[in-house]
């Protein structure tokens, strides 16, 4: 009992606190309850803690925002990444197999966390539509070739003449033959066997009537001794268009087509490209 009152006794003496300003003699001095400058130092003490932890919390927000941002960041351009991906498989699904989305999750690998790795999969996803975007840039050139190879008949009728070495029809001497005579009544519409330009449509004393087109990819084709041209210089023309009208202008014996197709700036047999290809794109 004798200690406990001694204890209070002394939490409540008073000590007394001094303070001298600098300059003056006279000195002023205050007196508090020991207690009360305990408490006070004690709150102060938790005070500070509690601001230094707020700072700590306000610290760690910010970090943990960024991650967060960071993360969104990644995540709006996987799913960007996967949808093109998706556009593009779907585009191509007819054509060929592309590695499905299941096989692409299962090739995934995964942190001690179980998180997916988001970089990992950016990249198996950029990788498949870097191939897909290899793909169809070949598949475009392939189309490309065949839209430019001459196929199938300018018009329909019978081969009186042939490619090659052969004595003219009308003056008897030899010659190289450098297309095929196609015998078909005068009026009958002539078609272009390709896409291309006309790069000439005109007459030509001997050939009569020409249309010339350049179809790219090292083709060309002519059709001479025609009634009446369709087209003109720098024209645009498709497969299957009507390009022209056939007759017996120029040197003819009668009304025919003379067809020619030319290959890397040499006459080749139209024979060969007289067949439709039957795997039309």
């Amino acid at each position: 009992m004798y200690k406990v009152r001694k204890l209070i006794l002394k939490l409540f003496s008073p000590v007394t606190i001094m303070f001298i300003p600098h300059g003056r003699t006279k000195v002023y001095g205050v007196k508090l309850p020991f207690l009360s400058i305990f408490l006070l130092i004690s709150l102060t003490f938790a005070f500070n803690v509690y601001v230094l932890s707020k700072a700590v919390n306000t610290i760690e927000y910010y970090r943990m925002k960024q991650e967060f941002s960071y993360i969104m960041t990644k995540f709006n351009e996987l799913k960007s990444t996967i949808v093109t991906l998706k556009h593009a498989e779907a585009e191509l699904s007819r054509i060929f197999s592309l590695k499905s989305k299941k096989e692409i999750l299962e090739s995934l690998t995964f942190n001690p966390s179980g998180d997916i790795n988001i970089e990992e999969l950016k990249k198996i996803s950029e990788k498949a539509i870097e191939s897909v975007s290899e793909i169809k840039s070949f598949l475009s050139q392939q189309h490309d070739i065949y839209r430019s190879t001459p196929l199938g008949w300018p018009v329909n009728g019978e081969i009186t003449s042939y490619f090659g070495k052969r004595e003219h029809p009308k003056y008897g001497y030899e010659e190289l033959h450098t297309g095929i005579d196609i015998s078909v009544p005068s009026g009958t519409e002539i078609k272009a066997t390709a896409d291309g330009i006309v790069v000439f449509s005109g007459y030509q004393a001997r050939n009569g009537n020409v249309v010339m087109i350049k179809h790219g990819y090292g083709f060309t084709t002519v059709y001479a001794h025609n009634k009446q041209n369709l087209v003109t210089v720098g024209q645009r023309v498709k497969r299957g268009e009507i390009i022209a009208i056939s007759g017996n202008t120029g040197s003819t014996t009668g009304p025919h087509l003379h067809y020619e197709v030319w290959k890397n700036n040499s006459p080749v047999n139209p024979l060969s490209y007289l067949k439709e290809d039957p795997n039309v794109f």
